[in-house]
């Protein structure tokens, strides 16, 4: 596998160039209107999913703006639950790549894909998390040192979530590749197959950060159990899909990487 400081500064220089390219792109005012509006969209979006995400799950799903009655607030709340898993999975695949790649009409659809991918990414977990209708049942609530406790570990997991993205690719997983590239006029460049920081100890380390901060609120409600099970179960069914991607886009690099590196779990297995 590659250095690790090597592709650490890689990954540094590439960040580089692309803000630097944004701040200086060519002429065009159509061009930078449509990559700065785009931009503020994905990102004020983007926010507000993650706000929300934190906030909701803090609350145990108790705290939310949905006002169904029962019982149509079960089934809204499962269609929210699992419109995100779905819809999320179908986007990153063959014509479903394709789809968002046209959601911007135009000759700038695909420089934008990575940015129109994570706005409505981010739309889809706004929705989960700000239309959800609670149950109104508490069953658990962390108090004194445990709450504490336990929150600090919830804030953990949001760290250790952060450092998996950015381990990935920040500018992709934040939607900034597409309206940065855009604005530079250049075609988006990618980041390489991740093998450094949190990779090199699990092939899927944000999943696992994903789901870890589904389980370490302070509050647990059915809500929260509900949305825990079947978005962890995302969280170990999704990555499957993902790495046949990365089978067709690197081949062997790809298969020497994975028999070498776990999962999920630390120092549990290889291929597995």
């Amino acid at each position: 596998m590659t250095n690790g400081k090597e592709r650490t500064e890689g990954h540094l220089a590439r960040l580089w160039a692309l803000v630097q390219g944004a701040l200086r792109p060519p002429s065009g005012g159509r061009r930078i209107a449509l990559a700065l509006a785009a931009g503020a969209l994905c990102h004020a979006v983007f926010a507000l999913a993650v706000i929300a995400m934190i906030w909701a799950m803090f609350h145990g799903m108790s705290r939310s703006l949905g006002a169904l009655s029962w019982p149509w607030a079960v089934l809204g709340n499962a269609a929210l639950l699992v419109q995100f898993p779905l819809l999320h999975s179908v986007l990153l695949n063959g014509r479903g790549a394709r789809i968002v790649a046209g959601l911007v009409p135009g000759p700038y659809g695909g420089v934008l894909a990575t940015t129109s991918f994570a706005t409505l990414a981010s739309v889809q977990l706004a929705a989960l998390f700000l239309l959800w209708t609670p149950s109104g049942i508490v069953w658990w609530r962390a108090e004194g040192g445990l709450f504490f406790l336990i929150s600090t570990v919830y804030a953990a997991s949001w760290m250790l979530l952060i450092k998996a993205s950015w381990d990935a690719g920040a500018e992709v997983q934040s939607g900034a590749l597409g309206w940065m590239s855009l604005m530079a006029d250049r075609r988006p460049r990618f980041p390489d197959m991740p093998e450094t920081g949190l990779f090199r100890v699990i092939r899927q380390p944000i999943y696992l950060a994903f789901a870890l901060t589904l389980w370490t609120v302070p509050v647990w409600t059915p809500d929260q159990l509900a949305l825990a099970l079947v978005l962890t179960g995302y969280c170990l069914a999704a990555p499957v899909l993902k790495e046949r991607r990365f089978v067709r886009r690197y081949g062997t690099r790809f298969e020497t990487y994975r028999k070498t590196v776990p999962y999920m779990v630390p120092f549990r297995g290889k291929d597995g």
